[in-house]
């Protein structure tokens, strides 16, 4: 069984907006064993959904639809997609009512516009919209059935999970044979470097291996197919398992988990804590920490000290180490390290000096030189290394790279420069 995906609206043909629906929606395909064989894209205009919609139809049996639910006059899917399969609109009656009750409790009044969002192509099935003014439908057209809903992320994602996922499934039935995947997510080396050291591995008939690039991660999707569940497991561990062989602790999670909630589940489990000093990547790790719920159970707080003055008076850096070595400089990372974890009294501490650019480099300190360091009761040691990106990916990488630095050390293993830097020493 496979699907396409057809997002709707001219924002996303202009590029004033990043389409992160359709890897959404696709993902959460691939969870119940779907595949998404097209993605497209198609502006406010009647005639290039028509189109759209009848070339959908013709090569997919399943079709998800994003946006155009809305109550202006350019949010036109349920009015063109009923048109385009002969359709007549009705007004489904409690989505009127659910809408003109929202309106109620806001104290506001409720336009002609917004009672559009009522309409639906006859014998469509309507989706409940819970977070949202727009409700969303199913329609079989034989050849195929469209799910529509809204373009709004969080709206999307509920309809999704409750409404569609579903029904999809049922629609399924037996018969197919079973499929399941996993995610690996990697850090410290590039998709390239991966594809060589995985060379071997997913030539089992029935498997296949995906690589995907989210900087500075790179994800990994085995996918195995076979006629049984008993057997498409089997072949999704034997796949899982040669690539933790091949790559070992580079893989550092297997799912949705990011980096910091890694690193922050290891801490809390070992009863550690870390504090973090931060001049290049500007907080960038301590906000990262952060978003991972529970994290004051680990986190005890963290500098930012972008001058040498709040280096020197907040975490105590000696004010001969930065005349002497400047303060992007491997003496003056371990000072601040050393500095955080005493006066914020962690366990751990992270700490970054660098030069981001897109200025402000030397011949002896080009743009793209960072100094990391980890302080810790068994010491701190810090390494240079020369990360040849634009500002925002220095930080990024930079920020991971520590990270990846407690988690190696709460594993016991030594740390690493990732391998797609120049410049290590």
């Amino acid at each position: 069984m496979s699907a396409e995906i057809l997002t709707i609206g001219d924002e996303l043909l202009r590029g004033e907006i990043v389409d992160s629906n359709k890897s959404f929606l696709s993902e959460k395909l691939l969870s119940i064993e779907v595949e998404t064989r097209f993605h497209a894209s198609v502006n406010d205009d009647p005639g290039d959904m028509r189109d759209a919609f009848l070339r959908a139809a013709e090569r997919s049996p399943i079709v998800l639809v994003s946006g155009g639910l809305g109550p202006t006059r350019d949010d036109l899917t349920v009015e063109v997609l009923a048109a385009t399969f002969g359709r007549e609109l009705t007004q489904h009656e409690p989505s009127l009512r659910k809408i003109e009750a929202m309106f109620t409790r806001l104290g506001r009044e409720m336009t002609p516009s917004n009672a559009k969002q009522a309409l639906v192509p006859m014998g469509a099935e309507v989706l409940p919209n819970p977070v949202g003014t727009a409700p969303g439908c199913m329609l079989d057209v034989g050849r195929a059935v469209f799910f529509c809903m809204p373009g709004v992320p969080r709206e999307l994602y509920r309809m999704m999970e409750e409404q569609v996922l579903p029904r999809v499934a049922v629609r399924l039935g037996g018969g197919r044979g079973v499929m399941r995947a996993a995610l690996l997510r990697t850090f410290g080396v590039g998709e390239s470097n991966l594809e060589d050291m995985l060379k071997d591995v997913g030539r089992e008939p029935g498997v296949v291996l995906g690589f995907r690039t989210s900087f500075p991660d790179n994800f990994l999707r085995p996918v195995a197919r076979a006629a049984t569940l008993e057997e498409a497991e089997a072949k999704l561990a034997r796949a899982c398992a040669a690539i933790a062989e091949k790559l070992g602790p580079l893989v550092y999670t297997r799912g949705e988990e990011t980096m910091e909630a890694v690193v922050g589940h290891m801490l809390a489990e070992r009863g550690l804590t870390i504090a973090t000093a931060e001049s290049c990547t500007g907080g960038l790790i301590g906000a990262r920490i952060t978003a991972v719920p529970g994290s004051s159970r680990y986190y005890r707080g963290g500098v930012v000290a972008y001058a040498n003055e709040a280096k020197r008076d907040l975490l105590g850096v000696p004010e001969a180490l930065l005349r002497e070595h400047g303060a992007v400089s491997g003496p003056v990372a371990c000072a601040m390290a050393e500095g955080a974890r005493s006066r914020l009294g962690a366990d751990f501490a992270l700490a970054t000096t660098g030069i981001s650019g897109p200025d402000g480099g030397t011949p002896e300190k080009p743009v793209g030189l960072v100094w990391i360091a980890l302080a810790s009761k068994d010491g701190v040691e810090a390494e240079q290394m020369v990360f040849p990106f634009d500002r925002e990916r220095h930080r990024a990488i930079t920020a991971q790279t520590a990270l990846d630095w407690v988690r190696r050390a709460l594993l016991g293993l030594p740390r690493v420069v990732p391998r797609y830097v120049r410049g290590k020493s």
